[in-house]
């Protein structure tokens, strides 16, 4: 696959990532399981390792991290257009979907039944997870260190630590490890701390203000919310309640809460819970402003942060702050993939499900995207009986 021209790789990323901005349910760390099932096992575009340092350094900038790491992924392998193109496919479906559903739901005032597909989703996007997080853990659980900080990552998550504090605290600990007394790391560490977000968030500063509603006021309201939101789809729902329905009044309690929904349930990013907003807001224009303005910074902080992180890995002091970075990253996602195995699992279809789907991805390598759609017939399909 190394000598594939650039066109060719560009198609190669557009097919990828349309086709996982449609099939990809199940949040954050199903859609990155699903990635790293097609670019490390089957494609071969990344190492193990690769993906892992590109993993580790989503978490540690704001934005969507599946969308990240698609972004990364199209950089590694196609450079700025690759960019480009990965972000915009990954993100494109998944916006006409939920566009098609605000119009549905501005027309008809309500929501399309979803529930069944998604009883039959769940249990498969459980398998695809466990798949990547062995996968990767062979990589990064190096040594009974690193497996037991892994540990205690993930029993701090499960008692409600902050994720940024496991984050950084777990990398920092390695870097205070293997670091020789008397030297410092190097000033690139601090890449994917606060100063990359400073310029995105200052230049959206102004929608914090009370303001009267307008496309522009909504675009930059929703840029801050893209350069400054770290955590899952309950953050984005803290940020949103503030100033669109508390502040502003611009959403009711019960239109905001039907926008998470449909971010949710839908395929590929939960960011695009705001292209439901804006069309609610302002129509199809809306749709495509709000999506512009809480992507784009995406693009932004890998275009920053990407080029570095192979040179972070040659420099001991951030290697081993990478290291621990991807240990936390993997506990984060087991601890995920267990809270939504808890609500998936429910009963002996959903088991059987699950167990089905393990038994064909690591026997049979069948490929992720078909389980998914066969989850969501079986599912679709009871929901008739």
């Amino acid at each position: 696959m190394t000598d594939a021209k650039p066109e060719c790789r560009l198609r190669e990323l557009a097919s990828l990532f349309l086709r996982l901005g449609t099939t990809a349910f199940g949040g954050p760390a199903a859609h990155i399981a699903m990635m790293e099932d097609e670019v490390v096992r089957r494609r071969r575009w990344l190492t193990q390792e690769e993906f892992l340092d590109l993993l580790g350094a989503t978490n540690l900038i704001p934005g969507p991290n599946s969308t990240e790491m698609a972004i990364h992924i199209g950089h590694r392998r196609a450079g700025w257009p690759g960019l480009l193109v990965a972000g915009a496919c990954f993100i494109l479906p998944a916006a006409i979907i939920v566009t098609v559903i605000a119009w549905a739901y501005v027309r008809y005032g309500q929501l399309p039944r979803v529930h069944g597909i998604l009883y039959g989703v769940k249990p498969v996007i459980i398998a695809i997870v466990l798949q990547a997080l062995l996968g990767l853990g062979r990589t990064a659980l190096k040594s009974k260190p690193l497996i037991i900080l892994g540990v205690i990552g993930a029993m701090l998550s499960f008692l409600g630590v902050n994720e940024l504090a496991i984050l950084f605290g777990t990398g920092l600990l390695v870097l205070g490890v293997r670091l020789p007394q008397g030297k410092k790391p190097p000033t690139g560490c601090a890449l994917f701390g606060a100063a990359p977000v400073m310029p995105l968030a200052a230049s959206a500063g102004a929608a914090g203000a009370t303001m009267s509603f307008g496309l522009w006021p909504m675009f930059l309201f929703f840029l801050k919310v893209g350069s400054v939101l770290f955590g899952s789809g309950y953050v984005l729902l803290a940020f949103l309640r503030a100033d669109l329905v508390d502040r502003w009044g611009w959403l009711t309690e019960n239109q905001l809460l039907d926008a998470v929904a449909v971010g949710q349930v839908t395929p590929g990013p939960v960011f695009t819970t705001a292209t439901f907003i804006g069309y609610v807001l302002a129509g199809a224009p809306g749709a495509v402003v709000a999506t512009v303005g809480i992507f784009l910074p995406a693009f932004f902080f890998v275009a920053v942060s990407g080029p570095l992180v192979p040179r972070l890995r040659r420099w001991p002091a951030t290697a081993a702050f990478l290291d621990g970075v991807n240990v936390a990253s993997l506990a984060l996602m087991a601890v995920v993939t267990w809270q939504l195995g808890v609500v998936a699992v429910c009963d002996w279809l959903t088991a059987a499900l699950a167990l089905g789907s393990i038994a064909l991805l690591f026997h049979w390598r069948i490929n992720s995207t078909w389980l998914v759609l066969g989850g969501a017939l079986i599912g679709w399909l009871t929901s008739l009986r």
